[in-house]
Formats: C-alpha cells, sequence, structure tokens
C-alpha cells in the first residue's frame, strides 16, 4: 500500500458494507442501510460510521487512502426494474427484430413452456429504426450506408426523448466503417445522447449477442455515468490522491470513465468479486476449489472457483436479456434475510423471492414490516442476538418476529411458531441448496470435492446446514465474511478485455501468423493503457481465451491459455486444449476432427499491492469468549435447547467451538450446528469441520462447550 488506508465498498440490496484496510495490516468492516433512492447517500453514512468508530474523518481517510474501490448493484437494480434509461436502436434494415426473434427460442428451461411470456424490451419497436446498409460475411461491402436515414432516425429519436443510442450493424465486426459513420451522424445531430458502437463495445461473432449487447449497455450507460459522476465528484471533494476504481462483472477493477462508456460490464459487480476472496482466504490451507456462498438481505448468490480460476462465461442470459462479454458466473436467487415467508394456492409454505428489502425490512426490525422473513424465522430460533445487529445499531424485537409468522403462517397452517419458523428456515436452505446444485452438479462438479465459503451477512446463520445438506465437511467463515465481496475488491487487480473476431482452421502457418498477430494486436493496446495508468511493466498480466469448435459444430466453447508464440507448432497446443475442453464440458472429444476458431479475446491485468492479511492473537480458550447461552431449536421438533454463545471479539487464534453453538460476530452470526466444530485461526478464518462425535446430543456438547 502506498498509502495509509485502501477502502472498499460494496453496495448491495439491503447494507452497504465498507471494508477499511491500514498499512499496518488492520483489517476493519462497517456497515450502513442502503439507500436505492440515493446511492451515494449511504457512501455518506458509512463513512460517518467509520468516523464514530475509529475517529477517522471522511476527508483524513480518503485524502490518505491509496484507492477507494466501490462496487455497486445500480446497473442490476435498474435491469431487474427496467428503469434504465430510454434507448434507441439503430440497425441494419429488415434486423430492427432480431432482439425479439432472438435465437428462435426462449431461454433454455423455458423453451417449450407455452405460458412463459416474452421478455420486456428495453428497446421499444418505434425506437427502432432500419438502415440501409449491408455488410457480407467476406467484410465486403453489398450496400453502402444510407446517410439520409440515420439523419432521419436521429430525429426521430429526439421527436421521442431518447437519451442513449445503440448501433449495430451486421457483420460490421468485419467492416465497422458503416458503424462509426453513423456514430459521428448521431454525435453531431444528438450531442446530448449516450453512444453505444456494438462494433467497438463487442468486436465478437454472433449478431444477436452483439446487439443485445449494445443495447444493455446503453440501456444502463446514462444511469452509470450519473452514478459514477456523483461518486467521483464526492470523493474528489473530500481530497482523494486516486481516481476512484469500480468493480467490473469479469472481476477486475476499472476507471469510472471506462464503467460509464462500458456499463455492461458493471451489471453484476458486486458477488463477482468473490472468487478472489475466497481463493485468498484458501491460499493458506493450499485451497483452490472453493464454492462462495453469499446470503445478504435481498439475495443469495453462488460462484465457484475450480483449480484457483473462477468460471467465467460469456454469451449468457442474464436476467433474460443475452449478454456477451465475459462475466464471472454467478447464479443469483432471491433466497436472503429479508425473503418473505407465504403460503401459496396449494396451502404450502413458501419463502422468497419477494423480499421486504431495508425498507421496511423483516417484521423485527419495527420499521413497518408486517410479512415473515428469515431474519424473523432465525430470531425466533434463537440464532440471533434479540439485542440487535450490527453490533446493537439495529435493534430487533423477537414479539413482531412471533407475531408476523403467528398471523400469516403458523395460524393458518395449524402449527407452533417454533414448528413454522424452523420449517422457515428449512425451505429457504432447500432453495440455496438447490442453486449450489446448479453451479456444481449440474456443471459437472461433485460438491463434496469443494470447501464451502461462508460471506454475506446472513449466511453464518445457515452455513452449516448448507454444507450438511450438500455433503460438504469443510466450511470457511471469515471474520470479514460479511463484507466478504467489499473485501475481495481492495485485493482484486485492474483488468480489462480486449476482443477481436478471426475466422480461422487451425492449421497451417497462416493461420498460426494470423493468431499471433491479432494477440499481440490487442495486447499492446492492454499494455498501453496499464502503463498511461502507472502500472509497471513487471505488474502486468495476460490471460487468452479463444472460442473454438469442430468444423461444422453450430456452438463454440472457450478456451483458456496463457500467452506463448503462436507458430505452426503451437496449434498443437491450442488444439490439444480445445479437445481437453470439449471433453470436459460434453464428454466426449474427436481428436481427427478439425477444429476452427471463431473470436479471441485477451484479458490484461494490472496487478494492485495487496494489503497485510488479518492476524489474531492466540486465544485464552472458547471459554474466556463464553457470553452467555440462549435457547435454539435446531430440529422440526420444535424443541428448545440452552446453547452457548460467545463473543467473536474475544475469541482468539486455536480457540475451539463445539457445537452447538453461536458465534456473534459485529456484523454477522455464525450458527455451528451439533456435530460440528469451528476453530479461529490466525488469519482471522474460522475453520469449521464435521466433529469426530458428530451427532452427539446438542446437550451434550452444550455442557462440553460450557466445560
Amino acid at each position: 500500500m502506498k498509502h495509509q488506508y485502501r477502502l472498499g465498498i460494496d453496495a448491495g440490496g439491503t447494507f452497504t458494507d465498507f471494508i477499511l484496510a491500514d498499512r499496518e495490516g488492520g483489517l476493519r468492516i462497517f456497515k450502513a442501510l442502503s439507500t436505492p433512492q440515493d446511492p451515494t447517500l449511504a457512501i455518506r453514512n458509512g463513512l460517518a460510521v467509520i468516523e464514530e468508530e475509529t475517529g477517522i474523518g471522511p476527508r483524513d481517510l480518503v485524502s490518505n487512502a491509496d484507492l477507494c474501490i466501490n462496487g455497486t448493484t445500480v446497473g442490476l437494480n435498474a435491469l431487474i426494474t427496467h428503469s434504465g434509461a430510454r434507448t434507441g436502436l439503430i440497425a441494419t434494415k429488415g434486423h430492427e427484430d432480431s432482439i425479439e426473434i432472438r435465437l428462435g427460442h426462449k431461454e433454455d428451461g423455458y423453451r417449450y413452456d407455452p405460458d412463459y411470456p416474452p421478455a420486456t424490451m428495453l428497446v421499444p419497436r418505434y425506437l427502432r429504426r432500419g438502415i440501409s446498409e449491408r455488410v457480407i460475411s467476406t467484410g465486403a461491402v453489398h450496400t453502402p450506408l444510407n446517410e439520409d436515414e440515420v439523419r432521419e432516425a436521429c430525429r426521430h429519436f429526439l421527436r421521442e426523448g431518447v437519451e442513449s443510442v445503440a448501433i449495430s450493424f451486421v457483420w460490421s465486426v468485419l467492416h465497422p466503417d458503416h458503424e462509426l459513420r453513423a456514430a459521428e451522424i448521431v454525435r453531431e445531430m444528438m450531442p446530448e445522447a449516450r453512444l453505444t458502437v456494438g462494433s467497438q463495445l463487442y468486436p465478437q461473432v454472433r449478431e444477436y449477442t452483439r446487439t443485445s449487447t449494445a443495447i444493455v449497455n446503453a440501456y444502463l450507460a446514462p444511469i452509470l455515468s450519473r452514478y459514477v459522476q456523483a461518486v467521483d465528484g464526492y470523493f474528489q471533494g473530500l481530497g482523494a490522491r486516486q481516481p476512484v476504481r469500480y468493480f467490473q462483472s469479469n472481476g477486475g477493477l476499472a476507471l469510472g470513465s471506462v464503467v460509464s462508456d462500458q456499463s455492461v460490464y458493471a451489471i453484476n459487480s458486486g458477488p463477482a468479486s468473490a472468487p478472489r476472496a475466497a481463493l485468498y482466504l484458501g491460499e493458506p490451507y493450499g485451497l483452490e476449489d472453493i464454492i462462495t456462498v453469499d446470503m445478504g438481505g435481498t439475495s443469495f448468490d453462488i460462484t465457484l472457483t475450480r483449480d484457483g480460476q473462477a468460471n467465467v462465461s460469456k454469451n449468457i442470459d442474464f436476467l433474460r436479456y443475452r449478454i456477451g462479454i465475459p462475466m464471472i458466473q454467478v447464479e443469483t436467487l432471491g433466497a436472503g434475510g429479508g425473503s418473505i415467508g407465504w403460503i401459496d394456492s396449494m396451502g404450502l409454505m413458501q419463502m422468497g423471492p419477494q423480499s421486504a428489502g431495508s425498507e421496511p425490512g423483516p417484521a423485527c426490525y419495527g420499521k413497518g414490516g408486517e410479512r415473515p422473513t428469515t431474519t424473523d424465522a432465525n430470531l425466533v430460533l434463537g440464532y440471533l442476538n434479540p439485542e440487535g445487529l450490527v453490533g446493537g445499531r439495529l435493534p430487533l424485537s423477537v414479539e413482531k418476529a412471533r407475531e408476523a409468522i403467528r398471523k400469516h403462517l403458523a395460524e393458518p397452517l395449524g402449527i407452533s411458531v417454533e414448528t413454522a419458523a424452523y420449517g422457515m428456515f428449512t425451505i429457504v436452505n432447500n432453495n440455496m441448496v438447490n442453486a449450489i446444485r446448479r453451479v456444481s452438479v449440474e456443471r459437472g462438479y461433485d460438491p463434496r470435492d469443494f470447501v464451502l465459503n461462508c460471506a454475506g451477512g446472513a449466511t453464518g446463520a445457515h452455513i452449516t446446514a448448507l454444507a450438511r445438506e450438500m455433503g460438504i465437511g469443510k466450511v470457511l467463515v471469515s471474520k470479514l465474511a460479511s463484507g466478504l465481496c467489499a473485501f475481495g475488491q481492495i485485493i482484486s487487480d485492474v483488468k480489462y478485455n480486449y476482443m477481436a473476431p478471426i475466422a480461422a482452421w487451425l492449421e497451417g502457418a497462416e493461420a498460426a501468423r494470423r493468431l499471433d498477430e491479432t494477440f499481440a494486436r490487442l495486447e499492446e493496446k492492454g499494455r498501453a493503457d496499464l502503463l498511461a495508468d502507472d502500472f509497471a511493466p513487471d505488474r502486468i498480466g495476460i490471460r487468452r481465451s479463444l472460442d473454438m469448435r469442430y468444423v461444422g459444430q453450430v456452438h463454440e466453447c472457450t478456451v483458456s491459455v496463457d500467452p506463448f508464440p503462436i507458430d505452426e507448432a503451437a496449434l498443437e497446443r491450442l488444439k490439444a486444449a480445445f479437445h481437453a475442453r470439449h471433453e470436459e464440458l460434453y464428454t466426449y472429444a474427436e481428436p481427427h476432427s478439425p477444429v476452427e476458431v471463431v473470436n479471441v479475446e485477451s484479458a490484461i491485468s494490472g496487478a494492485v499491492e495487496r494489503p497485510a492479511r488479518m492476524r489474531i492473537a492466540q486465544g485464552a480458550g472458547a471459554h474466556a469468549a463464553l457470553s452467555g447461552t440462549r435457547e435454539m431449536i435446531f430440529d422440526a421438533s420444535g424443541r428448545k435447547h440452552e446453547t452457548p454463545v460467545y463473543d467473536g471479539a474475544k475469541l482468539g487464534a486455536g480457540d475451539v467451538v463445539t457445537g452447538p453453538a453461536v458465534i456473534q460476530e459485529v456484523t454477522t452470526t455464525i450458527v455451528i450446528e451439533p456435530g460440528w466444530v469451528a476453530e479461529l485461526d490466525q488469519n482471522g478464518v474460522y475453520v469449521v469441520t464435521v466433529a469426530s462425535a458428530a451427532g452427539a446430543a446438542p446437550e451434550r456438547a452444550a455442557a462440553l462447550a460450557e466445560a
């Protein structure tokens, strides 16, 4: 670290998390309620909390920080709520409806469902304008660009109050001149509008994907631009020495100017930092196969790393919109602390995806919420501190939690409040387990081969139950777990993706030369951009990927490789990597079939110096941290067990807690179920494993813990 502090900020649906690192190795976590109506207000509130608890004022902190990093849900929320900018599309005439035709079918999982409604179009039909022009697949011009039609489209957009324009022509990646000329006309006639040019944003083969990606970018660009302008201005006013960095969906940091222009990269920026944090936590133990689960107030996010690499996807349907750019693979569902319990038409209890969010929040918050939520259930089960969350800053009402569960679930179902609460807990766990299976079992991974990593403020109450259901025997819970994504941001590198289309069989010297020259061109630009951002040459890293397929196949798969000179002999290495990846994905390979490459990409990263690891002093034994007991419920019988409660702040390295027990950290609560043991290590990580006496009676485990 060059200066005294580094600050990471991760804005979630309910809480905004702050991680503050200092040069001496200190790491602290702070929380403020998110303010969706004004996301910058949560930043001000969080800095006020930091000042209250540390005495460090916002100006002193920011002016002495080497990096201030922001992960935001602004773009994600706009896409979910369809509250983006009024957007117009300029397309090749006859291709205005490609975003509705899509690929001729609905998303996977709904392909044959006649009742599944079409996606809401981000650009309605009357704001799509077809232009006479045509480039064919060789890159040759078949029909010149009709500039008058572009001007007429601009006049129409001005009349309709269009704020942002996307341009996407057929085969523009091979001949971008038409798009570039149309962009000049738009800038001339609509100087205030944001502009997205498809061949510049996503220079890859596949028209529908490129057009859809350009539209999503244009739809979000004005919102992200205003957000970046507000945040940058606020931090500059506090004396920031460095520009604010924003976390991207590709797992790296970027300047605000990049996020404003390439807003599609900021859609899922929050949870995308989880794999980096997970690998950092697993490094001292040599762990590289990690499933990270992040349960906040609104959603539940899952990411997976295999052999030290995060899963990265391209060409995916995200919230029903095809996005081509590389994104850390995040499985998300509506299962957070605010998920609402309800009874369906068949009289069965359900949980979510509706959420109470931060306003009004769960019933136990006492802020007007009346529906029972996961947090209410956890409070009734005894898992949460009835004195309040976030160190008592957020008081809780057991009475209001019980009343909400009684009124809406227990009485209608004819069961006790305790049984209903455990039912809510079980159902939300099952929902999360099914989602974990989607990123593991359904993609060919056995979850039992992985470690489960806990992230998010609400996850700790469920983590051992999830591990038990998945058959996972080891769990990592950092003291920073509730802000793990913010922590992942402050240890992440700057990263940009550079792409190019290239159609070539992997045969012969000419194909090798074209590939080598294309990669060299992309990487030269990437190095120049990072050198201009003050990165030394030895801090710049490169990772390549190629979209390849067997000749005649319709779809390709992405193969990642390290950079190396590509000559005719090196083509065999690329083909071998493709055969191996194809077999991994589809269980077979065709080594004797010819292989072709369609697109290439270089991910260029600038390594950021990491802050020192957290260090925990040696403990005096868990008994020294025992703060009392509380009645808790661990099964459907509703039977209550007097269970020890430990103050996490008083636990030291080497201290062991045997379940059943609860460890109360300031910003999260960790439930150690019967049959599990947690040991705190010197890095500030609880390593939770199945006890040798798994299944011991809760009363005996509690007695052992108190002894």
